[in-house]
C-alpha cells in the first residue's frame, strides 16, 4: 500500500484562524483533503480531528506534518507519548519548526530520524518530569508558608450570621421550620446543615 502524507493544523479557539499553518502546508504541496484541522485547546488530545487522524487515517509508513510540536499538544507528557506512538507504529513525524525532521535522506539512513525522535522523546520526558517536580516543590513551599503564617488550608470555615444561636435554638425546639430558619439566616440548605454539623452544636 502506498504511503500517504497528512497535515495537522490546530488553533485553540474558534476566534483564531488557521491561515498561517495552512499556507505553510500548501507551500509543501499539501492538498486540501490531506489537511486535518481542529479549533480546540491543546491541553489534551481529545480533539475530533486529531482522533480521527490518529485512529482512522494514519497507517504504518505514513507521514504526519505539523507546523510545530505544540500543535500536537501543549502538554509535554502527551507530546512524548505521541512521539513514542508514532515511532512504534512506523509513522514519520515532520515538524516544520524543527528542520532536522524535514530532511529527506537516502534509503537505509532512516536511523537518523529514529535518533532525532529518540532525542525529542528523552528531552521532552526530562522537561515534563522536571516541571512536575517544580510544581510539587512550589505546592509544598506554599503550604509550608501558609502554615507558618497560621492560615487555614482547605475549604474556608463558614462564618456564623448574627442571631445564629437563637435561630438554631428555635429550630431545634421545633418553634420554626428549616425553611424559616434558612430564610432568617440568609443561608442555603447545604450551608445551613454544614453549620449545624460542624459549628452549631
Amino acid at each position: 500500500m502506498e504511503s500517504k502524507v497528512f497535515y495537522y493544523a490546530r488553533v485553540s479557539s474558534r476566534e483564531q484562524n488557521l491561515d498561517r499553518q495552512l499556507e505553510a502546508f500548501r507551500k509543501l504541496g499539501a492538498l486540501e483533503r490531506e489537511i486535518i484541522c481542529d479549533k480546540d485547546s491543546g491541553k489534551d488530545l481529545q480533539r475530533t480531528g486529531y482522533q480521527a487522524l490518529k485512529n482512522a487515517m494514519l497507517r504504518s509508513g505514513d507521514t504526519l506534518v505539523v507546523k510545530s510540536l505544540d500543535r500536537l499538544s501543549r502538554n509535554k507528557t502527551d507530546i512524548k507519548n505521541e512521539l513514542q506512538y508514532f515511532k512504534e507504529n512506523n509513522i514519520r513525524l515532520k515538524v516544520m519548526d524543527l528542520p532536522t525532521t524535514m530532511m529527506e535522506l537516502p534509503e537505509g539512513q532512516e536511523w537518523v530520524f529514529e535518533m532525532v525522535n529518540a532525542i525529542l522523546i528523552e528531552v521532552l520526558g526530562t522537561i515534563a518530569e522536571q516541571e512536575r517536580k517544580t510544581i510539587q516543590k512550589r505546592q509544598r513551599e506554599g503550604i509550608d508558608a501558609a502554615k507558618r503564617k497560621g492560615k487555614h488550608l482547605g475549604r474556608p470555615k463558614a462564618e456564623l450570621p448574627d442571631g445564629y444561636e437563637l435561630v438554631l435554638s428555635d429550630w431545634k425546639s421545633g418553634k420554626i421550620r428549616t425553611k424559616e430558619a434558612m430564610e432568617e439566616l440568609g443561608m442555603r440548605k447545604s450551608t445551613f446543615y454544614r453549620c449545624v454539623r460542624t459549628l452549631g452544636d
